[in-house]
């Protein structure tokens, strides 16, 4: 009964997060879809000890889907893995509910720790596309991600990040709806700065510009009163 009540979630989460499906069986076409399918029938196995065909049966999803899950990841209700091509969840990752993943998101370790080594996603964090998060912390819940962002560091609730390394642009306390899908229109910090200096720029030049007409001026006062 468990296994046909994850079906019935896949299905409403696709439906309610991707605006291009048309009818209801396109869901089945879906990597999200699928390899969830198969996720949950390896989590079962890998927390039974059963670990060779937990992995056997997450390789073979990996294949098919271009999105690789490990069986002993943690993942709540509600996860939609938009496209996924390249989506890569370690074995210690640990996502809550509501989550939104695009293709090409890492969620992945520092290679160097032994134990928990993978992010913790709260409920209703987006990640978008070719972002990656490496390393034991917690993005909190209603965060958003930027696209190719690296972020290597705690995140706290109600945060937008963008960058490499990312930083913390935009921080609220408002909860960020779940049906907020727009991965584009987030704050860009380098561009920002750059702006910034743009216009530093131009008032130092009108400043030296003047300074240089005042010498001049002084210049020419001087040889009057030599001549």
């Amino acid at each position: 009964m468990g296994f046909i009540k994850h079906i019935k979630e896949e299905f409403q989460v696709i439906q309610e997060r991707d605006p291009a499906i048309k009818t209801p069986l396109e869901v089945l076409l879906y990597p999200s879809f699928r390899v969830m399918i198969q996720y949950r029938k390896a989590h079962k196995l890998y927390q039974n000890g059963h670990y060779f065909l937990a992995r056997w049966i997450s390789q073979r999803a990996a294949r098919k889907t271009g999105i690789e899950i490990h069986p002993g990841a943690q993942i709540g209700k509600g996860l939609f893995i938009d496209h996924g091509n390249g989506v890569i969840i370690g074995e210690t990752a640990i996502i809550g509910d509501n989550v939104t993943l695009y293709q090409g998101v890492t969620l992945g370790g520092t290679g160097k720790e032994t134990g928990k080594r993978h992010p913790t996603l709260r409920d209703n964090v987006m990640v978008s596309a070719g972002a990656k998060v490496i390393g034991s912390f917690t993005i909190g819940e209603n965060s958003k991600i930027g696209a190719g962002s690296v972020v290597l560091e705690e995140v706290p609730p109600n945060c937008t990040v963008v960058g490499v390394p990312g930083r913390i642009v935009k921080r609220e306390n408002r909860k960020v709806p779940r049906s907020d899908m727009d991965q584009i229109h987030l704050p860009d910090p380098v561009l920002e700065d750059i702006r910034t200096l743009q216009k530093e720029n131009e008032a130092l030049k009108s400043k030296l510009q003047r300074m240089e007409y005042q010498l001049q001026e002084i210049r020419e006062e001087k040889e009057k009163n030599e001549l």
